[in-house]
């Protein structure tokens, strides 16, 4: 279906793109007061390839009890771009607090590949893939307030799987084109956790693999610890969203360009199907972290790797070191695995490893299914500073013709 065609099927701007029963949003302030959410009646929404139709919102009303915070002091968090961590503490002073953020949905043209001109209508929190991170500790509160600008396409939310309830706040947090909702949720899971858009139906995917999805910290309040309680810490975070993209072709096998957001949606779908990525790569784009972008580091920095896959498994592998403490399914709570060479995340999940530098050069970080790797374009590099140690590893003999 060529560009022009595809033209016909997408609603107006101001059409509500979503296909949840869900379609509400809650603003849910300082004291935390009873709220009310009314899903509003959304209009039929035309066709969109092969006989997709979105189903129609009904009206409902949800209350809760009120509870009061007002006692507790309220920070709040920049968000800063990734691969990097907003500023936070390892170890929490104090009790727990009100940790605000604020995520702006942004649908912007992203390359993803910039040797074979492969682009993507991206749809992003705060203009970045993976969007940014956010860190608080256990007994906290997250205040998110979530803004959809008006030239939007699409209406958008967000789920977060450290959360509990109301479909990890996406059932109170959808968005229209010039609307905004706040939505508050207590930590009570230490680990690291996704967070995505899922307006329903199909759009939960879509929005997904266009690369609206995050990653979510909740440290315990006395910091991490290996298995025998002793604490451990780090020097920096690297901070790794694994994104699979499903750019739709032409007959001739080049990317289809489009003219704005949305207007591949029927494309996206069929290319989704098949489930079959086109790219798989870090931080939104091949080369991301590679290069001039390349992470920084230096011998004796031990540096904790958060590894986010919205979607698909993946196979974190740091070539050239390991991952020695890993909390591979992402929980805190749990002792993290040692000494591990290369470990598995869930499609859907995030997880942590922790690795101190002991010899200078360039890491590759991986995912070890090498086809993505090399092919696909999941790869990662650390440039590491410092002195060499000949007692770890030593070039006995330099290459050179067999029988010298």
């Amino acid at each position: 279906m060529t560009a022009s065609i595809k033209k016909e099927f997408l609603p107006s701007r101001r059409t509500i793109l979503t296909g949840t029963a869900m379609a509400g949003a809650a603003m849910m302030t300082g004291a935390a007061p009873s709220f009310a959410t009314t899903r509003r009646s959304a209009p039929h929404v035309p066709s969109m390839g092969k006989g997709l139709v979105l189903p129609v919102a009904e009206k409902t009303t949800v209350s809760a009890a009120t509870v009061d915070l007002s006692h507790l002091p309220r920070v709040k968090q920049e968000m800063v771009m990734p691969p990097m961590a907003p500023k936070h503490e390892q170890v929490a002073t104090g009790g727990p607090k009100i940790v605000e953020v604020s995520f702006v949905t942004e649908e912007r043209l992203m390359v993803v590949d910039e040797d074979t001109d492969a682009k993507i209508w991206a749809l992003t929190y705060n203009g970045s893939v993976p969007g940014p991170m956010i860190i608080v500790h256990e007994g906290d509160y997250v205040e998110l307030t979530i803004s959809n600008p008006e030239n939007s396409v699409f209406e958008h939310n967000i789920d977060f799987h450290a959360s509990t309830g109301a479909l990890g706040g996406g059932g109170l947090t959808h968005v229209l084109p010039g609307e905004e909702a706040v939505l508050r949720w207590k930590a009570t899971k230490p680990g690291v956790f996704v967070y995505h858009c899922a307006p329903g139906g199909a759009m939960i995917p879509y929005h997904v693999c266009h690369g609206m999805n995050g990653a979510v910290m909740v440290l315990p309040r006395d910091g991490l610890k290996d298995g025998d309680g002793n604490a451990l810490t780090y020097d920096q975070i690297a901070y790794i969203g694994e994104q699979d993209y499903y750019l739709p072709m032409d007959e001739d096998g080049e990317y289809i360009q489009y003219e704005s957001a949305g207007e591949d949606y029927s494309d996206s779908l069929d290319a989704m199907r098949t489930l079959i990525p086109t790219h798989s790569v870090f931080n939104g784009a091949v080369g991301a972290l590679t290069g001039e972008n390349a992470l920084k580091s230096k011998v004796g920095d031990t540096v904790l790797m958060i590894h986010a896959q919205a979607n698909r498994d993946t196979r974190p592998h740091l070539i050239g070191g390991h991952g020695n403490f890993v909390w591979e399914g992402g929980s805190f709570t749990d002792s993290p695995q040692t000494g591990m060479e290369t470990w598995f995340i869930r499609g859907g999940s995030a997880g942590a490893a922790m690795y101190t530098f002991e010899q200078p050069g360039v890491y590759a970080y991986v995912n070890h299914n090498l086809i993505e790797a090399v092919l696909l374009g999941a790869s990662a590099h650390f440039v590491v500073e410092g002195e060499w140690d000949n007692d770890l590893m030593e070039q006995v003999v330099a290459p050179r013709p067999m029988g010298v």
